[in-house]
């Protein structure tokens, strides 16, 4: 995969990785919004995984209107990641990608990145659980 990729890809897939975590209530339905989803799969240098995954999720503090913001790593190709995230609406999450600790965590994780195979907008409309480290 080329290594050259535009900078509004590169902005919206790290955008999407360096959002706060907040995450949804146990069985309990959102209402009186319309959610924003997101869900994205990344692929970063050969090797760089893991150290492109501490840069996505250092940039994960309280972020407004962010309600959860999960990194995993696919279980069979060694450098993608996948991101999944709940806004309270696209608003919040266009205005996140303004933030100074989201715009640093854009430069420093730009060279890792060997490009985007996936990025589709959702409508959330129920979580049954989360899980979140302790």
């Amino acid at each position: 995969m080329s290594s050259n990729f535009g900078r509004r890809p590169v902005l919206a897939g790290l955008g999407l990785a360096l959002i706060g975590t907040q995450a949804l209530a146990k069985g309990k339905k959102m209402e009186d919004q319309v959610p924003f989803g997101m869900i994205g799969k990344m692929k970063a240098q050969p090797g760089k995984r893991a150290e492109l995954i501490a840069i996505l999720g250092s940039g994960t503090g309280a972020m407004p209107g962010c309600r959860a913001y999960l990194i995993a790593e696919d279980a069979k190709d060694p450098d993608a990641i996948w991101i999944t995230e709940i806004w309270d609406d696209a608003p919040s999450h266009k205005a996140s990608l303004q933030l100074p600790a989201v715009r640093d965590a854009i430069t420093r994780g730009r060279p890792l990145i060997a490009g985007f195979e996936l990025s589709v907008e959702t409508r959330p409309v129920e979580a049954a659980s989360f899980w979140k480290r302790s």
